[in-house]
């Protein structure tokens, strides 16, 4: 089998270095290269077009612990795939499947892909009914690869085979070249923007009471949104100053730990209710290149650790935001990963929405950079008024459940 990945864009021209791909090794060996990280507990499939087998678009997905969602599961993927194929590049002449996931206590790589054979052979089946052949089925697992295709126990033995270390094969050399880049881990990735736990969980959560219920006489009292949504893009402004002028060290939990460590619990919970806001979140938004983009990015993730207990649901905010930079700055794989987290957050946040849909389809995030600088550019000379938005949404609501909440837990 012959496959060649390209780097970015594949339904358009490309005269960007080629890797060809032989072998199911090769294949598995590419893997992250595709993703742009090392999906783990997903499945993976690609669409691959034309007599080169040139791939095309990519679809991940967790896979479902209930081997009782499978059949809805290869059916929905299948067809998310092949009909975001046809409008895009064409229908695919054929797809990859990776199955991706760490043994459970107790159980082996081996029997890891035992036991997903059965959601490979949906997965075959519902691409076969759309006359589309899965070409591989790969399961990875415990650092090796099996062939659910391939029958000849002599590049494809029970046991499996080692996948390369990494960066020590031809295609970790290529893909360097090429300017593919390796994120982590999905787990990694998403550990950077998930809730805090433990003592400072509950602390940012009695942080958030408090802020939730000083939001209510305010406005009852005749402070106006655009009050409040001043107050709250400048908080943000200062705290990314903040962020500037502590660089942390290079990536990681320990830059997560200082950035945590920079942002106080109150100044945090002011700043995601404030969020809640679509026009604030609007022109947070702006800050999405040159300068502002670092500590913009560092600023939301950070936000999206604090929203935790009840205010989960707030973290969309702050993670389409994460989203939106981390897309706009040309790391796509971390786009859709937060992107997806805040949809989990929150699944009709529209905004979100959006950007999800236009950033799998491949669209060129510059046309909203343009709008966004457009915007900034007919406010700049208002930029020390405040901001002007529409009557109290999402933070209104929030301010009041936090005054039930509160007051019924005898604070």
């Amino acid at each position: 089998m012959t496959k060649q990945l390209e780097p970015r864009d594949p339904s358009g021209p490309s005269t960007d270095p080629q890797i060809t791909l032989r072998s199911p090794a090769e294949l598995a060996d590419a893997l992250p290269y595709m993703v742009g990280f090392h999906p783990t507990d997903s499945l993976v499939m690609v669409a691959v077009h034309g007599e080169g087998g040139r791939f095309g678009g990519r679809l991940r997905v967790g896979i479902p612990a209930s081997p009782a969602e499978w059949e809805d599961t290869a059916r929905q993927a299948a067809e998310c795939l092949i009909r975001g194929s046809e409008r895009r590049a064409g229908k695919p002449d054929g797809i990859v499947v990776f199955l991706c996931q760490d043994p459970r206590d107790g159980e082996t790589g081996q029997r890891v892909m035992t036991r997903l054979r059965p959601l490979a052979q949906r997965l075959r089946l519902a691409c076969g009914t759309l006359d589309v052949p899965v070409l591989e089925a790969l399961c990875i697992s415990a650092g090796r690869y099996w062939s659910y295709c391939c029958p000849d126990p002599r590049c494809c033995p029970a046991e499996g085979n080692a996948l390369a270390l990494p960066g020590t094969s031809v295609m970790a050399a290529a893909a360097t070249f090429a300017g593919l880049q390796v994120r982590g881990s999905l787990k990694d990735i998403e550990s950077r923007l998930l809730p805090l736990r433990g003592a400072a969980a509950e602390e940012q959560e009695r942080a958030l009471d408090r802020a939730a219920v000083a939001l209510v006489p305010r406005i009852l009292g005749g402070a106006t949104k655009e009050e409040v949504g001043a107050e709250t893009l400048t908080l943000a402004r200062s705290l990314m100053e903040r962020l500037t002028l502590a660089p942390p060290p290079e990536g990681g939990p320990c830059a997560d730990d200082r950035d945590d460590a920079l942002l106080g619990h109150d100044e945090a919970a002011t700043l995601i209710l404030g969020l809640q806001d679509r026009e604030v979140r609007d022109i947070a938004a702006e800050w999405m290149e040159d300068e502002e983009a670092a500590p913009a990015l560092r600023l939301w993730r950070a936000l999206a650790r604090r929203c935790v207990g009840a205010y989960t649901e707030h973290a969309a905010a702050p993670l389409t935001l994460a989203g939106w930079v981390s897309w706009s700055t040309g790391d796509e794989p971390t786009a859709r990963i937060a992107l997806a987290l805040a949809l989990r957050a929150d699944a009709d946040y529209r905004f979100a929405q959006l950007l999800h849909h236009a950033c799998n389809e491949g669209m060129d995030p510059e046309g909203l950079r343009h709008c966004l600088r457009e915007e900034r550019r007919r406010r700049e000379p208002a930029r020390n008024r405040p901001a002007a938005g529409r009557p109290p949404g999402r933070a209104t609501r929030t301010a009041r459940r936090g005054t039930r909440r509160t007051t019924g837990s005898g604070q």
